[in-house]
């Protein structure tokens, strides 16, 4: 089996980082949610971060496995056999 770890964690990642965008704009009027952190939308702008690495992961596993299934299957030790 030739599972990407790149893909389970890029998905992981970018459900993650949606949910914190989604609650990030739907709080976005809410000053005394984000009075701690100095009014900046620590939850939207941080979504928006792991949206970005989590979609960013899950594409390059999603190459990773197309560029493995181009190649052509490798012999096993002890197989003679040469050709297709």
């Amino acid at each position: 089996m030739n599972l990407d770890l790149r893909i389970p964690m890029g998905l992981m990642f970018t459900f993650t980082g949606l949910i914190l965008t989604v609650f990030g704009f739907a709080t976005r009027n809410d000053a005394t949610l984000y009075a701690k952190s100095l009014g900046i939308n620590a939850n939207f702008w941080w979504g928006l971060a792991l949206f970005a690495f989590g979609l960013t992961m899950f594409l390059l596993g999603r190459r990773g496995q197309r560029l493995l299934a181009k190649e052509p299957p490798a012999l096993e030790d002890g197989d003679t056999r040469r050709g297709h």
